[in-house]
Formats: C-alpha cells, sequence, structure tokens
C-alpha cells in the first residue's frame, strides 16, 4: 500500500517579490496540467503557510471566493499574477500631495507610514469578501506579530497545542495583519472572532519572515506523522550583491535606518536574516528528521530587484526574468515534484475507489 502523503506549501515574505513564488508555482501548475491532474492548488496541498506577501498568496488560494461556487478558491494564479504585475502599482503608489496633506493634522505626517493601506483593503474585501479563516478549503498558517499584547501571532485553521479550535478571523483582515510591514503601511486593527475582541497587528515577517518551521509544527499539531509530511517552501529571492555600506550606515541615525528611499534597510536586513537562518535550521532539522521531505526553491536578484515595494513595470520585468531563471534551475525538482503531486492525487481517488467499493459490498 502507498504511503499516504500530506503536502504543504511555505511561501516566504518579500513584498512585491512574491511574483516570484507565484511563477514558480505556475509553473508546477503547468507541468501538473501536462500529466492529467486539473485540481486547484488546495486540494493537492494539505496545508498552506505563508508570511506577509507569502500570506496573501497562500489566502488567495485556500479562501472561498465570495459568492462563488463550492470548492472555488478567491483567487487563480493568472488573478493573483495580474495583481502583483498591474495592481500592486496602485498599491505601492507614493503621494507626497496625501503625506503634505496629514501634515496639517499631524505634525510628525512626513515620518509617516509611506504607503496608504486604504487601496489595499479595498482590494482585500473584494477579494476576500467577510469569510473567515474556519471556511478555509485547506489547512493554513499566516504569521503576524501583536504590538499590544507584544507576542507572535500564528493565525490558523488547524488545532492548538490542546486540541482546541484556534482563534479565528476574517481572511481579508488576516492577509491586512501579515502584509502590515513598518514604515510601509499602519499597523493593521483586526477582529479576534472567537474572542470578541481586536488585535493590533504588524507584518509577521518581524519575526518569521519563512514560516516553513511553523508549517511542519501546524502539522504536527493536526497530527500528521513525520513520514507522512511533504514541505515545498518558496522563497522571493535575495541580492547578496546588495550591500549596505559601513561608510554609509555609520551616519544613518534613527531615521536612515527606516528611510524607505534607502529600501528601509533595517526591515531589509531582519527579513533577509531569518529567511537565511530559517531556511539553514529547516535544512539541517529536517536532515535530522529524515522521514520529513523538504524541498526549498529560492535564487538571487539584480541588486536593484529587492526593494520590497518596487512595483514600477522595470522591476516587474525584471523578477519576472529572476523567475525564469529559478524556474529553469530547478527543473528537474520542479518536474520530481508534479509526479509527486500527481501520484498523491492518483492514490486519493484510488482509496476513495475502493472505499465506495468496499462500503457497497
Amino acid at each position: 500500500m502507498t504511503q499516504k502523503k500530506r503536502f504543504i506549501l511555505s511561501i516566504d515574505g518579500g513584498g512585491v517579490r512574491g511574483l516570484i513564488p507565484l511563477r514558480i508555482l505556475e509553473s508546477l501548475e503547468s507541468r501538473l496540467m501536462h500529466r492529467g491532474i486539473e485540481q486547484p492548488l488546495h486540494e493537492l496541498f494539505d496545508l498552506m503557510a505563508g508570511t506577509s506577501t507569502g500570506g496573501l498568496i497562500a489566502a488567495g488560494l485556500s479562501a472561498p471566493r465570495p459568492g462563488g461556487t463550492n470548492g472555488d478558491a478567491a483567487a487563480t494564479i493568472s488573478e493573483l499574477r495580474s495583481f502583483y504585475e498591474c495592481e500592486a502599482r496602485e498599491i505601492f503608489s507614493y503621494s507626497i500631495s496625501a503625506r503634505l496633506a496629514r501634515a496639517f493634522t499631524n505634525p510628525l505626517g512626513l515620518f509617516d507610514e509611506t504607503y496608504d493601506a486604504r487601496p489595499l483593503e479595498k482590494l482585500l474585501k473584494e477579494r476576500f469578501g467577510w469569510t473567515s479563516m474556519a471556511s478555509g478549503l485547506c489547512k493554513l498558517v499566516l504569521t503576524a506579530y501583536d504590538i499590544e499584547q507584544r507576542k507572535a501571532v500564528f493565525m490558523t485553521n488547524g488545532l492548538e497545542e490542546n486540541g482546541s479550535r484556534p482563534d479565528d478571523y476574517y481572511f481579508w483582515q488576516a492577509v491586512r495583519a501579515t502584509t502590515a510591514a513598518p514604515s510601509y503601511f499602519e499597523p493593521a486593527r483586526i477582529d479576534n472572532l472567537t474572542r470578541k475582541s481586536q488585535e493590533a497587528m504588524v507584518d509577521g515577517g518581524v519575526f518569521m519572515n519563512d514560516p516553513a518551521i511553523a508549517a511542519y509544527l501546524e502539522a504536527r499539531k493536526l497530527g500528521w506523522d513525520e513520514d507522512e509530511i511533504v514541505i515545498i517552501s518558496l522563497g522571493t529571492g535575495r541580492a547578496k550583491e546588495h550591500p549596505f555600506r559601513y561608510e554609509d550606515a555609520v551616519g544613518w541615525g534613527a531615521l536612515g535606518w527606516m528611510q524607505p528611499s534607502k529600501g528601509v534597510p533595517i526591515l531589509s536586513i531582519f527579513s533577509d536574516g531569518q529567511t537565511q537562518t530559517a531556511s539553514y535550521q529547516a535544512t539541517h532539522l529536517f536532515n535530522e528528521v529524515p522521514n520529513v521531505s523538504y524541498h526549498r526553491i529560492d535564487g538571487e536578484l539584480e541588486p536593484h530587484a529587492e526593494d520590497f515595494a518596487n512595483a514600477r513595470p522595470g522591476n516587474i520585468i525584471t523578477l519576472n526574468g529572476a523567475a525564469d531563471r529559478m524556474i529553469r534551475d530547478n527543473t528537474v525538482l520542479l518536474d520530481q515534484l508534479a509526479d509527486l503531486l500527481t501520484d498523491h492525487v492518483e492514490t486519493r481517488e484510488r482509496d476513495a475507489t475502493s472505499a465506495v467499493l468496499g462500503h457497497a459490498a
């Protein structure tokens, strides 16, 4: 009898660079279609995990579509690609006039967040409606940080350590929380539907930009055995040739470290450092736990492409080029993953048929 598998998709944070893991998923989906597998990704992956832009993608692929037929996800890969290539320009549009207007009501308005969160919130409400995470089409975990209670938050529809149900949140608000990158967007005030309270959240990338280990722990809380678990972890690229020079950094001061025109160095360093650390830890952890199958796809970016908020057409072309290189460099792995997922679907269908026949007998 074929070993039952549980497939986990984990997607890093990275702002507009979310286009890269999305393109990798598009390539995987194409390979699956060539193998006759046309099921949506929420039927292929048992759990999806995401931080920041990865959380947006994971939620889009696993939330029910408002007004859609039963089983339709809130967004297709094609629709999400359109968001990164087109709509993101509106989200990350800098308005000096808006910031000057805020300065009249707030003397520190010029040092306020770079981008107005309202266009993003409008888009999220339209895409997700008012469905909650409890209605997810597969298991899901999104990361965020509660600035009032000073704690890391894992918004999920799985199980707590004691087997109880976790706190529930509206999908659109959970995505707003996990994407609330400090200095780019103001913190998100979201409803905890279970506790009938409100919480103040910022981007989970401040503590966990790569959520692969969090996804593994969620899977274990669900009771999944180690030899069942297959983790596919997708990065958003890193520009190791983009150094922050000592000669520059030594004179930045507090505002310089947070300045968007410099790429918000402190946030960039936090997310890059955590991603490298988590990937290193996951690789070594799962080598020590050999029954877990762990696959990581990531790659290098051109120095100017690292900016979380650079949604200009030229940079979108650059990011697509980076995605093309990662897909090319991981052609064999992507084919292997497509074969594993195909076997997963066929095994599940055979088991379902056997169960029906056994019941009929």
